[in-house]
């Protein structure tokens, strides 16, 4: 496995071209919230679980949770106390995350604490936003990570959307990349699903990324033409690997453990090995359990069928094409 990046705190950097690809592993983390940390929830049925299963299949190189982490200081200390102190975590911001919408030391505290996170070799987001987005390469993969409730005036004032601000950089920051494949995080999905294995509705279908489709669609549009492998994406809590009009959008449900009894607690492992991006999706048993591998396929470098295992029942892949 190659190193996880260095932990330097976010400066402007120029894109640096990937020309190594030596494989990797990534692992993919949302909407834990306060069950983790320590405390009553210091527990396997919760965040805990899930990352002592994550360190059982190796550990993977470094974590991305694209929001609802609130309180982020809980989320790194049970990453800290499982997959060690030096282990990489690039943190997103979620609508928990907003002043006075998740559990906080002090009105506005979450944030704070994002803004002044040590996020390694970066290169900073936006005005607005300039710490908590922000992209990277690591091997032959760029990475960015969008705060979807930032404009010209701050980075709490959306409500979720893709603003053109946002967009601008976006655009600026794809142009510089020179990587095999690109990777997009933010946390609301532009078209939410129902979750594939539980078939549980899309939870905020119309208030997520969709509820302003004449951004949202200009946005897909973008990731399609600068050849993105996947956009990922937490807040529904539910599972989901769609692929629409050529790009893959995960969503990564949540990773809670107990929390949400609705659909199984999740974490996807993305395999990055040359021109070849695979994935494999693991969930609980909804109970607390024990995670076993319910998904895997193929992300990029080849045409994709991507078998959708259910509970032990093969599932068609959705398209929407």
């Amino acid at each position: 496995m190659a190193l996880s990046p260095a932990i330097i705190h976010a400066v402007a950097a120029e894109p640096v071209s990937a020309e190594s690809d030596v494989p990797f592993t990534f692992v993919i983390t949302a909407d834990m919230r306060r069950y983790s940390g320590p405390g009553e929830y210091d527990t396997p049925h919760y965040f805990r679980g899930a990352c002592e299963s994550i360190a059982n299949q190796g550990g993977g190189d470094f974590m991305i949770s694209p929001g609802d982490i609130d309180p982020p200081a809980g989320v790194k200390w049970t990453i800290t106390q499982t997959l060690g102190i030096t282990y990489t975590w690039y943190p997103g911001v979620g609508n928990h995350e907003l002043p006075g919408e998740g559990r906080e030391l002090y009105y506005g505290h979450n944030m704070d604490w994002l803004r002044s996170y040590d996020y390694g070799l970066v290169n900073p987001g936006p005005s607005g936003c300039p710490e908590t987005t922000y992209s990277f390469d690591h091997e032959n993969v760029h990475f960015v990570m969008l705060n979807e409730y930032c404009d010209t005036t701050g980075d709490t004032v959306t409500d979720g959307d893709v603003s053109d601000h946002l967009y601008d950089w976006l655009v600026a920051d794809l142009d510089g990349a020179d990587t095999e494949h690109i990777f997009v995080f933010g946390h609301e999905p532009a078209y939410p699903q129902p979750d594939a294995d539980t078939g549980r509705k899309a939870h905020y279908l119309g208030e997520s990324l969709d509820k302003y489709p004449w951004r949202r669609d200009p946005f897909w549009d973008l990731l399609r033409e600068r050849g993105v492998a996947a956009y990922v994406c937490g807040h529904t809590h539910n599972y989901s690997a769609v692929k629409i009009e050529g790009v893959w959008q995960l969503d990564a449900g949540h990773a809670g453990g107990l929390r949400d009894p609705g659909a199984p607690s999740t974490f996807i492992l993305v395999h990055v090995n040359g021109d070849i991006v695979t994935f494999d999706t693991y969930r609980d048993d909804a109970n607390g359990g024990a995670y076993t591998l319910m998904h895997e396929g193929v992300l990029d470098g080849i045409e994709t069928y991507l078998p959708l295992i259910a509970f032990g029942a093969p599932m068609a892949a959705q398209s929407l094409e």
